[in-house]
């Protein structure tokens, strides 16, 4: 298993008085991709398109807000999405960067749907791999028994009842007991290793649980007939931007009905969907989605 090496950090701070660890490498004069990582992971999920894609982009990747050495804000109400949202602007002025594409998985990509719905005509494109429109998903927690069980870890996330556990066990500790988490087997060994090692970060564990904490979507019980909120079946603003979304079929915790309806809530839609992949495709099947992009991002150029 090939591995990739490190890539350099830079602190930048932002006018949110967040300071964020970022790589930033490719030429200062090309269109720029901004990364955008998800739970419980870092700048290194995208340890295999950071490279190849700097030879033609300027490629800016951060450790979020709570995660790694950044910075981690105690309470609850620093994560909430519209400051997320409002750290990629940020991050985007403070470099110097006026336009870009904005590119997101699992929880990054839930905050490059929002980055995407508020650009203001900063943002490009928008690449999503595994996270669901934020309407079509909440509409599945309620109407989809299959993807409201495998949400149900949310609830675990959110509870402070665990809170002595990850207080003893770490992170690793509430993993094990609510997701029965388990590596990919395209995980090395160092991989692994760098991972746990950001995990013990101090703070690291509440700040990650913190963007659930903080989140406003609604993860009902299994049996429970909670009162549906009247957004969901109102009109909602659409994507404007080319955006191109790859999905592995294979997600435990996203299933693929997430696709269903995307088309009319976007109005230039491409989709790949990647077979025999589960939720980490950017790592688990990095040839699949480096191809994908340098088509979709050729065409679109």
């Amino acid at each position: 298993m090939n591995e990739v090496a490190d890539f350099a950090l830079t602190r930048v701070v932002l006018s949110t008085r967040v300071a964020l660890d970022c790589v930033d490498i490719g030429p200062r004069d090309a269109p720029v991709l901004i990364f955008l990582h998800g739970f419980p992971e870092s700048h290194r999920t995208w340890r295999h398109q950071l490279g190849h894609f700097a030879q033609d982009f300027r490629v800016i990747a951060p450790d979020s807000r709570g995660y790694c050495q950044s910075d981690k804000p105690e309470d609850v109400e620093h994560y909430t999405a519209d400051k997320l949202a409002g750290n990629v602007f940020a991050l985007a002025d403070a470099l110097g960067v006026d336009d870009f594409t904005v590119v997101g998985h699992d929880w990054g990509g839930a905050i490059a749907w929002l980055v995407a719905l508020r650009g203001g005509g900063r943002v490009e494109r928008l690449i999503i791999l595994n996270a669901p429109h934020p309407l079509l998903f909440q509409r599945a927690v309620f109407d989809d028994p299959e993807q409201r069980a495998a949400s149900q870890y949310v609830r675990a996330f959110r509870d402070p009842a665990n809170d002595a556990l990850i207080a003893k066990r770490g992170l690793i500790g509430l993993l094990l007991k609510e997701v029965h988490w388990d590596r990919s087997p395209a995980l090395s060994d160092a991989e692994r290793a760098r991972m746990m090692i950001d995990w013990v970060e101090p703070g690291a564990a509440m700040g990650m649980l913190n963007w659930y904490r903080a989140s406003q979507l609604i993860v009902p019980a299994i049996d429970e007939e909670p009162v549906r909120p009247a957004w969901l079946d109102a009109p909602f603003p659409k994507i404007t931007v080319p955006t191109l979304v790859i999905w592995a079929i294979d997600d435990k915790a996203l299933r693929p009905g997430q696709l269903d309806g995307l088309d009319a809530l976007v109005d230039d839609l491409t989709v790949v969907k990647v077979p025999n992949c589960g939720h980490f495709v950017p790592w688990e099947a990095h040839e699949t989605v480096n191809a994908a992009m340098a088509d979709w991002l050729g065409e679109a150029r």
